[in-house]
């Protein structure tokens, strides 16, 4: 069952009026492409945390609302950054400004969305967590819609992947919202999918293990429908936040299954996390002088040729090419 559901994870054609990343049309992009190498939860209510964000050069920082907030302090999160939002007491320097508001069936994210939202400035995305089905997308598209308006500038929507349902659904999720941003007026649009580790692992009962093989399946087929969709796709958080070399262990290995970033929960994994999604130096000279041949080669008339001992493609073309543009991105 599982298999044909997997077999049939292939999205339906849409026009839309946007390109992004990893696209090659060249329409235009309301929700420019911004690195999300590392992104760092800051709980809303902590003023001790939040006036470190601008040392922790985080790719993107996220105001958190949801896990990183006891029950009774969710109002206090989320006024404290509208308090952020409007006064811009903090500096974020080249870091995103994003919010995490709680999840639709918490029956919370209505009241967080409203203070949010609820003045001038506003964050660059939204991260919505526990993403269930095309029902709770709907209705954070009519809140958000009723609150700032349609036609405005639009805000990216980062949507998680955390129970055992969602990852059978990913797919059909990944297309609700693109099917609800379709619209030019449209206040969202879709821009990463992240994997929930933990929570997922309690949910289908897995023991959390240092090589992380309980979430091999999950985390592949998170990257894998990403890419089908044009999201961006942020691998799990590393817990052992001491474990230097595990980190980096993992980061690598996520950059290398095509994930774009990582979660971080410590400022010290900040600087390990976005050197593995960075191509090394030597990667970004062979992309270049691949390309660069690649042109001299189609100028010639020819298809396939021989670079460095290696047989070149139109795959492995399109590969040096996601090098340089990661690269141009996150510089």
């Amino acid at each position: 069952m599982f298999a044909q559901k997997f077999h049939r994870m292939i999205p339906k054609p849409v026009m839309l009026k946007f390109t992004n990343f990893f696209s090659t049309a060249s329409t235009t992009y309301q929700v420019p492409y911004t690195p999300r190498r590392s992104l760092m939860y800051v709980p809303g209510n902590d003023d001790r945390k939040v006036s470190k964000i601008p040392k922790l050069g985080a790719d993107c920082i996220c105001l958190d609302c949801e896990d990183g907030v006891a029950l009774n302090m969710k109002e206090a999160a989320r006024n404290n950054i509208r308090d952020i939002l409007d006064n811009k007491r903090v500096e974020f320097g080249n870091s995103e400004c994003s919010v995490r508001v709680n999840s639709v069936d918490s029956g919370l994210c209505e009241r967080d969305l409203e203070v949010v939202l609820g003045g001038e400035n506003r964050p660059s995305a939204l991260h919505l967590p526990k993403v269930g089905g095309r029902e709770e997308l709907e209705f954070v598209w009519r809140v958000v819609e009723k609150l700032v308006g349609k036609g405005d500038k639009q805000m990216g929507l980062i949507m998680f992947i955390e129970t055992a349902r969602s990852l059978i659904d990913i797919d059909h999720i990944c297309q609700a919202a693109w099917d609800l941003a379709k619209s030019p007026s449209s206040p969202l649009c879709p821009v990463a999918l992240v994997f929930g580790s933990d929570d997922f692992a309690a949910d289908i009962g897995a023991t959390r293990t240092t090589d992380n093989m309980e979430l091999l399946l999950a985390r592949q087929v998170v990257v894998t429908v990403a890419k089908a969709h044009r999201l961006q796709a942020i691998d799990c958080v590393y817990i052992d936040y001491k474990d230097q070399e595990g980190l980096r262990r993992q980061s690598e290995e996520g950059a290398r299954w095509g994930f774009t970033g990582k979660q971080v929960i410590h400022p010290g994994q900040v600087d390990i996390v976005q050197a593995a999604f960075t191509p090394a130096k030597e990667r970004v000279e062979w992309a270049t002088e691949l390309l660069r041949t690649f042109k001299e080669q189609q100028l010639e008339g020819k298809g396939a040729f021989t670079f460095r001992g290696h047989m070149i493609d139109m795959p492995t073309v399109k590969q040096a090419q996601n090098v340089l543009d990661i690269a141009g991105k996150s510089s």
